[in-house]
């Protein structure tokens, strides 16, 4: 990754009617990142998705990718970035290089046989290019769905919940195809989902989205550093802990606040230590909770945030 951005989001806010489906969202994805956007179904991510792509215009707010603002510039941005938007969607009679064909030639596309069988190949379904598509399982649809993407060797690709409906099986095949076109391909990736655990195999930045705003933004593996856990204490006076923790743990920051429990970041040392001294003021400590999981961090936010 480099500090070029490739997407800039700045207050991005859509309303439809009585319905604030994205509000005042911020965030910024780099040249070579796997970025994560991430959240429950309802928070807002296609929406968002459908705003990168031009498919909706925002209410409020601004889109630059590439360094070009989306509103001036659509049609240089669109024929730079490859997208999968809900199901993709195939003549299911025709083979997977008939599909191919025709879609490529309907976009402008290099079309030649070469170009499709590179892509086939890449996307793990050159053995079956001749077999109708309706004789595809969902995850291989799926993948030739990313083929379509990347047909016009586009530098950012958009998924829109990839692995949605696969099993163990097919999720793996497009998470290692995700690996390898941000290893080897060189491509930035912005990857929607709600199914934290396979981000958080791919991902290298983040974002946590709910009801259409930006609970957390970071590097994944800041969040998930073993030495700078996720750990809820369960006390009997949440208030009076987190005033422990301010007084003489100041360099320790609280996540949040709920009744009975108050979750914090801190290294692995510090837990005995900010245990004892809840104890030696008084406070009664019924659990104790350090987490690692990128799921348990995601569910502890939006908890919060639903409050």
């Amino acid at each position: 990754m480099d500090n070029e951005k490739i997407i800039e989001v700045s207050g991005l806010t859509k309303v439809f009617k009585e319905l604030t489906a994205v509000n005042n969202l911020t965030l910024n994805v780099y040249k070579g990142d796997v970025f994560g956007f991430l959240g429950p179904n309802g928070a807002g991510k296609s929406t968002t998705i459908r705003m990168l792509l031009s498919l909706i215009r925002p209410t409020s707010g601004a889109i630059k990718i590439f360094g070009l603002p989306l509103l001036t510039h659509r049609d240089d941005i669109l024929r730079r970035i490859g997208a999968i938007v809900e199901k993709p969607d195939f003549y299911g009679y025709l083979s997977a290089y008939r599909n191919l064909e025709i879609l490529g030639s309907i976009s402008g596309c290099d079309t030649s046989k070469k170009r499709i069988m590179e892509i086939l190949e890449l996307v793990g379904l050159e053995k079956r290019y001749k077999s109708k598509v309706k004789t595809y399982s969902h995850g291989m649809k799926q993948r030739l769905g990313i083929a379509q993407a990347l047909l016009h060797n586009p530098d950012l690709i958009i998924l829109d919940e990839p692995t949605t409906g696969l099993d163990p099986q097919g999720m793996k095949e497009i998470r290692d195809l995700i690996i390898h076109l941000s290893r080897d391909q060189k491509k930035t990736i912005f990857l929607s989902s709600h199914i934290l655990y396979e981000v958080e195999l791919v991902a290298n930045r983040m974002v946590i989205l709910n009801k259409g705003t930006t609970v957390i933004e970071g590097a994944v593996q800041d969040l998930l550093d073993a030495t700078h856990l996720n750990v809820t204490f369960e006390v009997d006076d949440v208030v009076k802990a987190e005033n422990i923790l301010k007084n003489h743990f100041p360099s320790i920051p609280v996540d949040s606040i709920t009744t009975g429990k108050i979750l914090l970041r801190s290294g692995r040392e510090d837990i005995s230590l900010i245990n004892r001294a809840f104890i030696e003021s008084g406070l009664a400590v019924s659990e104790i909770s350090p987490k690692k999981s990128l799921e348990e961090y995601f569910l502890k936010l939006t908890e919060v945030s639903e409050k």
